[in-house]
């Protein structure tokens, strides 16, 4: 009885095991019909299909919701059942996040508020509570313009009671978004290299290059996006205030410490005098190389060169990182450009590009000096306005290795090509493009005239 038992389960067990083998290949043969479908844009052909998979095969493949969703918005856009379709794609952000909680949830979670934004169908808060829910898991997935509506909702929620949770916020997504942009910046460095050797891409590297140029250009939008979302509240006026009220349940808090440090530092409230307190209180909580660097840049405020420069030499060897390194470099530079020392600027700028040659906002730096110091380096209008031809020069680089900066390089490089030699200027003087010249003063730097 018990041999018959036995067989009897067995038996089961690989009849079930058949049927579910069965299955999963017949699941396997409808996803590949879907997908050739769909990417041959044959979406009357995969819209069934879709329909199957969800109820038959929903956890075979994530790219079943992600396929799915576009096919729907794609019947949607031409005048398909805005009822039946709109129900659709809910069901497909509900399966897919049922079934795969676990890839890529911030996406999902952005293209669904997206969705419903652009098509009116929630509330403000009801889509802050989904783009909150993208934010958590991962702010670098979300869509820059639902970075942008995210950071507007908390803003609007908390720049009267609670300031603090808007520049928090703000520090947060600056600081994921730039740990994504070095990450990208380290798979582009290679593949630069090899397009500047001359040597071809393959197909997949190809891919790569134009991916992670894509997202940088993107991500690197986000920075000026959130500035002009906090203007108003990010004034010297107003972060005195706040730090000076929270200064006393914070002054051991590095992180609180080093966010509030950067935030005067880059809105140029230096000249307070809570700044100073700031960053020596920083420098206790936290004895670092990048603290060293803010102090030394008080020092050399006091006119202690002498002791600043040697703060500055032990920032810059006691870290190890090379992109830190760099970015302690870039920190002394600008330092250097607030006081009108730009040979000096300039040289650690170089400096820090030794160490990260994808360093744009490097390349920025130094053309924005070059283009200061026009009149200084030109004795005659034909000189000073090559000097914005070696500016050009370096903002065109900037992009080149770093496409992050692109937007903010598109500035430059309209100003800088409207101030460089006209066409009848170079005509008068004789000159070809192409011909060298030498700008002097400190830039010292041989550029070609160009062709207008």
């Amino acid at each position: 009885m018990k041999k018959v038992t036995f067989l009897l389960v067995a038996l089961t067990m690989l009849m079930s095991a058949g049927v579910k083998a069965q299955n999963t290949q017949e699941c396997i043969k409808k996803y590949g019909l879907f997908k050739g479908d769909y990417q041959a844009k044959k979406y009357d052909k995969a819209y069934p299909i879709l329909q199957s998979l969800m109820a038959d095969c929903p956890s075979l493949s994530v790219n079943i919701y992600i396929y799915g969703e576009k096919l729907a918005n794609k019947k949607l856009e031409a005048g398909g059942n805005k009822d039946e379709f709109v129900a659709l794609i809910k069901k497909i952000y509900a399966q897919r996040l049922q079934y795969f909680p676990n890839k890529d949830v911030a996406r999902a979670h952005s293209d669904h508020a997206s969705f419903l934004a652009d098509n009116n169908l929630a509330s403000d808060d009801e889509i802050f509570a989904i783009l909150k829910k993208a934010y958590e898991s991962d702010p670098t997935r979300m869509g820059v313009k639902n970075i942008y509506r995210y950071f507007q909702g908390v803003t609007d929620r908390n720049k009267e009671s609670n300031p603090q949770v808007v520049f928090d916020t703000y520090d947060d997504v600056l600081e994921s978004v730039g740990e994504k942009l070095d990450y990208y910046s380290k798979k582009l460095a290679p593949l630069n290299v090899k397009l500047e050797k001359g040597e071809a891409l393959n197909k997949r590297e190809k891919n790569n290059v134009r991916a992670y140029t894509v997202n940088s250009k993107a991500l690197g939008q986000v920075e000026a996006g959130l500035d002009n979302i906090i203007v108003e509240l990010s004034t010297c006026e107003n972060l005195q205030k706040i730090y000076t009220r929270d200064f006393e349940a914070n002054k051991t808090n590095a992180k609180w410490l080093s966010r509030a440090v950067a935030r005067m530092f880059t809105k140029e409230c230096t000249d307070d005098p809570l700044y100073e307190k700031l960053v020596e209180a920083w420098v206790a909580a936290d004895p670092s190389p990048k603290t060293t660097v803010y102090y030394a840049g008080i020092l050399y405020k006091k006119g202690k060169e002498t002791e600043a420069m040697e703060y500055y030499k032990k920032a810059v060897d006691q870290e190890s990182d090379p992109f830190k390194k760099a970015e302690n470099l870039y920190k002394v530079a600008q330092l250097f450009a607030k006081k009108g020392q730009k040979s000096q600027a300039r040289s650690y700028a170089t400096r820090a590009l030794s160490f990260k040659p994808s360093m744009g906002k490097a390349y920025l730096l130094i053309a924005s000096l070059y283009a200061s110091s026009a009149d200084q380096c030109g004795s005659n209008e034909f000189e000073k306005r090559m000097v914005y031809t070696a500016a050009l020069r370096k903002v065109r680089r900037a992009v080149a290795v770093d496409p992050s900066i692109s937007a903010r390089a598109s500035k430059y490089i309209k100003n800088y090509l409207s101030q460089e030699p006209s066409k009848k200027l170079i005509f008068t003087l004789g000159l070809k493009a192409g011909t060298p010249h030498t700008i002097k003063c400190w830039i010292n730097e041989t550029v070609k005239v160009p062709q207008k």
